[in-house]
């Protein structure tokens, strides 16, 4: 399997020379002849949207002799063709360049990546389900009692919350996280970035709260918030996966 992913410029996480030197490997050997053209087919990964779809084919295609470039979002599969000369490992460094991961791989390996994102989230859906039922115990506590409560007791409940969240923020909140970061890394946004600003900006509004004497904190907020979008994430992930098993077997 011949595979890229990029990230910013410095290389935080330190992606990009494996980046560079899976180009080096080449992307030739996957490349077929259709007529007159050269076609090569992809799977991308981390296109969620149609700015996504949009960017990734606008890109492609502006390079030279490119006659096609199409991406299907439900399985995350590209087919590009062009004439000429152009390097099918220029194509793929255009689409890792944006920020999103590319591989020229087989179908089955592509089923096995998508069902292991697939329980990647459905594991932190179930996390952040189990935290968000704890963390509503505690602020329907803090709601009922709101005018009797002791401020000490209400601080201690916020600060409970605010436990149990943080976890949950770094651990479920990361697929949102590690996606608005590749985009913004890339020079560009995806619609991750707004969901992790509202989510830290969420969190550290609740811990400020908290540490001030605050009444109101919003840590129920933040953990039901991610919860609920990735639900969301997980069925997507569920029928992209059902989608490509269905086009293999065509």
């Amino acid at each position: 399997m011949t595979s890229l992913t990029s990230t910013a410029p410095g290389c935080p996480s330190g992606m990009a020379p494996a980046a560079e030197k899976a180009t080096k490997t080449g992307y030739a050997g996957f490349v077929r002849h259709v007529g007159d053209e050269n076609a090569l087919d992809l799977v991308v990964r981390g296109a969620k949207c149609g700015g996504c779809l949009s960017k990734i084919e606008k890109s492609v295609s502006a390079l030279p002799g490119v006659t096609q470039a199409r991406l299907n979002l439900s399985n995350g599969q590209m087919r590009v063709r062009w004439k000429g000369s152009l390097a099918a490992d220029r194509i793929a460094q255009t689409v890792a360049d944006l920020g999103y991961g590319v591989a020229a791989q087989a179908a089955d390996q592509g089923a096995v990546n998508k069902a292991r994102e697939e329980r990647s989230l459905l594991i932190s859906m179930g996390v952040a389900g189990f935290a968000a039922a704890n963390i509503m115990l505690l602020s329907v506590s803090v709601w009922a009692g709101h005018g009797e409560m002791g401020e000490a007791t209400r601080q201690t409940l916020h600060a409970l919350s605010g436990a149990i969240a943080l976890p949950v923020l770094l651990f479920s909140g990361r697929h949102f996280f590690r996606s608005a970061w590749a985009a913004l890394s890339n020079g560009h946004a995806n619609m991750d970035v707004p969901i992790s600003l509202a989510l830290s900006l969420a969190f550290g509004v609740s811990v400020f709260e908290t540490f001030r004497g605050g009444e109101h904190a919003y840590f129920d907020a933040v953990v039901m918030l991610c919860f609920f979008l990735l639900i969301g994430r997980f069925l997507d992930a569920r029928l992209r996966r059902q989608a490509h098993a269905a086009a293999n077997a065509l």
